[in-house]
């Protein structure tokens, strides 16, 4: 859950926004009750709800919070103004529309001239356009929080997925194994609501007790379509055919392409786990028993030595996923991943030039990889 924080504004503006909705509505919350000031009461807070139907509504809804930014407290004192969950910020139709971006200028503008000092303005919205002028403005003059969610597509969320879910576990005091956390940070993919909701789970089921084994985990969160594949590229990694072959099973069952399975979950395990395997050889490095050092002695290797690696979004190594392979890579030899690897390549051909059966094409791969018959 990636977090931002802009320099504090001289102004009293503050704005909590990003695709992570739980954070945002839950971050929003705790700072409009912070911010309020206490001698007013209820009066001490005008809440304006941002989600608009359409349009119109959104531009009254805009016009409705320059009112109130316009107008003194009731009774004196101070005021906090919160624009809650705003709707028309992003890119759609109803953002785009004229009377929403007029009223929008005309909020930005009565933020810039300054609020008096009995003011206080928030702002929480869910999607935004980072381009548009509002936003480029508010960005300027706002105390900005930004919480995004995690692309389980992309490479390298699994690491601050794992922190999350490690922030989380400990305000309820529970106690992850290894492979607990690192099973449980998969199936849950980084989604802070589900993250929260399995948590408050096992919270419930284990009562008094506090440590969280994998079993646990296996037998209270749901293995979703998306924790199907990380399962695979765990059972292939730890040399589990028959699971693997089950798993395989269950995704084109589910509707899975072939070509997705193999390189969504079969040839990236593949290439991690020989990467990881060279690695450790070439470098000396020990194969760790958890992730964190071994991501350690990756950032200590010399530019020259990690330059063939795969890249995170940022440039960044992807070197958790790097870790994990290095924790199984010695089930494997080099040869038997080099074959794995030329595997992939022939029934990568083999599904899109031929009509031969998926399944069988990538139980062929999984036999071959894992040096069964």
């Amino acid at each position: 859950m990636p977090k931002t924080k802009a320099k504090t504004a001289a102004a009293k503006v503050y704005a909590v926004v990003g695709s992570d909705d739980v954070e945002v509505k839950h971050t929003a919350a705790e700072l409009a009750e912070k911010l309020k000031p206490a001698e007013a009461g209820d009066f001490g807070l005008e809440t304006i709800d941002g989600a608009a139907d359409n349009a119109d509504q959104a531009a009254a809804r805009i016009r409705s919070t320059i009112e109130a930014l316009r107008t003194l407290p009731f009774f004196g004192g101070e005021k906090v103004v919160w624009l809650k969950n705003a709707n028309f910020l992003g890119d759609d139709q109803k953002a785009r529309a004229a009377a929403v971006q007029a009223a929008l200028e005309e909020l930005a503008e009565t933020i810039n001239a300054g609020l008096g000092p009995e003011i206080t303005f928030l702002l929480s919205a869910i999607e935004v356009d980072r381009r548009r002028s509002f936003y480029k403005s508010l960005a300027k003059r706002a105390e900005l929080q930004v919480f995004e969610k995690l692309d389980s597509s992309r490479g390298g969320w699994e690491e601050e997925a794992t922190e999350m879910v490690q922030a989380r576990a400990k305000k309820r005091k529970l106690q992850f194994d290894d492979d607990a956390l690192e099973v449980f940070v998969l199936l849950t993919g980084g989604d802070t609501r589900e993250i929260d909701s399995e948590l408050e789970k096992i919270d419930i089921y284990l009562g008094k007790e506090r440590q969280v084994n994998v079993d646990l985990v296996r037998e209270l969160v749901p293995l979703t379509h998306a924790g199907v594949i990380f399962d695979l590229s765990n059972a292939l990694a730890e040399h589990d055919l028959k699971r693997a072959l089950e798993l395989v099973r269950q995704l084109l069952d589910q509707g899975e392409s072939a070509i997705g399975i193999l390189l969504a979950a079969i040839l990236p395990t593949v290439r991690n786990l020989l990467l990881a395997n060279d690695l450790m050889e070439r470098h000396r490095l020990p194969r760790p028993h958890a992730p964190f050092p071994f991501i350690s002695a990756i950032n200590r290797l010399p530019a020259g030595a990690v330059a063939h690696l795969p890249r995170k979004k940022d440039g960044s190594i992807n070197a958790y996923t790097l870790a994990i392979a290095a924790q199984n890579a010695h089930r494997f030899s080099t040869e038997q991943l080099v074959a794995g690897m030329q595997a992939c390549l022939a029934a990568n051909l083999q599904l899109v030039t031929t009509q031969l059966d998926h399944e069988l094409i990538l139980t062929e791969v999984v036999v071959k990889l894992l040096g069964e018959v």
